[in-house]
């Protein structure tokens, strides 16, 4: 447990001195909890857990290695006590139309999406969007729709440095592996990673070539505010807002073609 509470903290770019200012003890506490020489209590466990912003799956984690037992459940999606969770997760997807909107866990697997996502997954083969299919790797793949996106470097350099700052939060091997893969595919255009972007952008844009024409979006993504399930902490929304006219204006029209009376048409649900 001294070991992963230290990984944290240094994860965090904290000494045992910032750590034990925010926790309100002593840097003498804090270095026998780490070296083992203390066995913290439940709640001083859950005290340094918190101000290192741990997630709760390795919360859990840290309560099994001191010898607790771990402090938060962790149900599939489909479970009745995440019921409302989930409906919740459908309303904002639908809400959402005509714009596209997806759901995603931990490793950025679809859980589900709406109907406006479908034509942007028009044409990725079927391997790349088998369950569990990978949102990134279907956006980065070179049989997915890196050809068709129209900044390929720009948007490849914002995933992979997205991608690098989870895995710098988490700790997560499976994103690790996830970030080498992404990172090995060819790059269809030269980027350098420290341009910033254009100052007619206010945030990085998903610029696609679609059935519908062009498409340009900026994205935002969602979380649950207070969960206290390990699940519902790893689930987030990315909801895609048109960059540009052409592009509303596309999406609306497409949105007129949508039946008003069967908002599960076309909607996905990946394993759950």
């Amino acid at each position: 447990m001294g070991e992963l509470l230290r990984d944290w903290r240094r994860r965090r770019r904290l000494t045992q001195l910032d750590l034990a200012d925010l926790a309100q003890i002593s840097t003498r506490h804090v270095s026998f909890i780490e070296t083992g020489r203390s066995l913290p209590s439940r709640a001083m466990l859950l005290r340094l857990a918190d101000r290192l912003d741990v997630p709760l799956r390795e919360r859990n984690q840290l309560m099994t290695a001191a010898g607790l037992a771990p402090m938060y459940s962790e149900r599939s999606l489909d479970h009745p006590a995440l019921h409302e969770a989930y409906a919740a997760i459908e309303l904002v997807l639908y809400g959402h139309e005509p714009h596209p909107a997806l759901a995603v866990d931990r490793h950025w697997n679809l859980i589900a999406h709406n109907r406006a996502v479908a034509p942007l997954l028009a044409g990725v083969p079927d391997f790349l969007l088998a369950r569990p299919a990978n949102v990134l790797r279907a956006s980065l793949h070179p049989e997915g729709l890196a050809t068709r996106i129209v900044n390929p470097g720009e948007w490849r350099a914002h995933i992979l440095h997205r991608l690098r700052h989870q895995i710098d939060t988490t700790g997560d091997p499976v994103l690790q592996a996830l970030y080498e893969e992404l990172a090995a595919y060819p790059a269809l255009e030269e980027y350098d990673e420290t341009e910033l972007p254009s100052s007619l952008h206010v945030a990085v844009p998903f610029r696609l070539r679609s059935e519908l024409g062009e498409l340009a979006f900026i994205s935002t993504t969602t979380v649950f505010g207070t969960p206290m399930d390990v699940t519902l902490s790893e689930v987030a929304i990315e909801s895609f807002f048109p960059a540009d006219a052409a592009t509303a204006q596309a999406m609306r029209a497409f949105g007129a073609s949508l039946a008003p009376d069967d908002p599960a048409q076309g909607r996905m649900r990946d394993g759950h």
